[in-house]
């Protein structure tokens, strides 16, 4: 396997050189706040870059357990962000020598499926929430990680407006490529970042991107969805009986069009998308991992070899979150549904540690 860092973890971000130069002169003093953070990928991102993350913020109680049970020394605050001040946040700097202030603000207004559906795009009111709190606070170091399409919109325009008005520096690069960043997907994101500690870019990317079989190809097979024994979430959906015919007949990186007549809808052929019901290869990116990824139809989420829909643990570490990431708790487990909302909404591992190495480097005066 492929490593792309070089660590314990084969998994973790590409770009060695300058992130592991940076991270020699991060220090536990440059202390983030998390707003938005779901269970964690931008948590655990920032960790793995030198950061010390003192709290996440999220209206959802149930990504604490994964939350805090990754990321020690973080605290889930349950809280609806509209309803926090920055004298709030404050006790979670006081020892800070430097601050960051971090979040990926729900992204279904701005996103381009939603667009297409003809759902409202007005409601801007947590990116706004976002920029108050800057402004009432003044971090040193903010981060905004959304989909493209809020670069579009009136309440991006705003945000940049208020960091400028601050004195912020403001990165150059907006709009990156994930797979540029150690994460096997065909997933473009916003990333903003801004600092008032001096000027601020992303670190270089890597110019091998990596693939769906780096990442997941050593997972053991699993028969008939069931989990696997020692990991409750390498499990998979279960398939009708139809759709097992149709997975069968499926080649990587094909689609609907690879299966016999009597298994091909109206739909299918009417559709201009032709990734539903495909499956994954091995020497390729895999598709952006949405929130309802464990559903075989929705997308290319096909296993590029077994017959079944990637499992809830494979989806988890192609947003490049760590093999053994604590997902459930076995006290109050979740639905296969609700874990894929929660990973397909999340900030990938490896975009996160870029935007830590960033940060660090910034705050360092390099």
């Amino acid at each position: 396997m492929r490593q792309h860092w070089k660590t314990s973890d084969p998994h973790a971000l590409a770009t060695d050189a300058v992130i592991m130069a940076t991270i020699k002169t991060a220090s536990s003093t440059i202390h983030a706040i998390d707003l938005f953070c779901g269970i964690g990928g931008l948590t655990h991102g920032l960790r793995l870059a030198g950061l010390t993350v003192k709290a996440g913020i999220d209206i959802d109680p149930t990504c604490r357990h994964a939350f805090e049970s990754n990321n020690e020394g973080a605290e889930f605050v349950c809280k609806d962000v509209r309803d926090i001040k920055f004298a709030d946040l404050e006790p979670y700097y006081a020892t800070a020598e430097v601050t960051a202030l971090v979040g990926c603000a729900p992204c279904q207004p701005f996103s381009a499926y939603n667009r297409r559906r003809g759902q409202s795009d007005s409601d801007c009111s947590l990116v706004n929430e976002f920029a108050r709190l800057i402004r009432e606070g003044k971090p040193d170091l903010v981060s905004m990680e959304n989909v493209p399409g809020l670069a579009t919109h009136s309440a991006f325009d705003d945000f940049l407006e208020t960091l400028i008005l601050l004195g912020y520096d403001i990165a150059p690069t907006r709009i990156v490529s994930c797979e540029q960043y150690g994460v096997p997907q065909r997933r473009r994101r916003l990333v903003l970042l801004a600092s008032r500690r001096g000027p601020i870019s992303l670190p270089h990317s890597h110019p091998s991107p990596p693939t769906v079989g780096d990442f997941i190809r050593d997972l053991p097979a699993l028969r008939d969805g069931v989990a696997y024994v020692g990991d409750p979430v390498h499990a998979t959906m279960p398939l009708s009986p139809t759709n097992r015919q149709r997975i069968a007949q499926s080649k990587p990186g094909g689609s609907w069009a690879d299966w016999d007549d009597h298994l091909v809808n109206d739909c299918h052929r009417k559709a201009h998308y032709p990734a539903p019901y495909g499956r994954m290869r091995w020497d390729a990116l895999a598709p952006t991992i949405t929130t309802q990824f464990c559903y075989y139809s929705t997308g290319r989420f096909g296993h590029p070899e077994q017959d079944r829909a990637i499992s809830i643990r494979e989806g988890a570490m192609l947003q490049t979150f760590p093999r053994d990431y604590v997902l459930v708790d076995k006290r109050d487990p979740l639905t296969m549904r609700e874990l894929a909302r929660q990973i397909g909404n999340a900030v990938p591992v490896n975009v996160a540690r870029a935007i830590g190495a960033a940060f660090v480097e910034s705050a360092s005066g390099q």
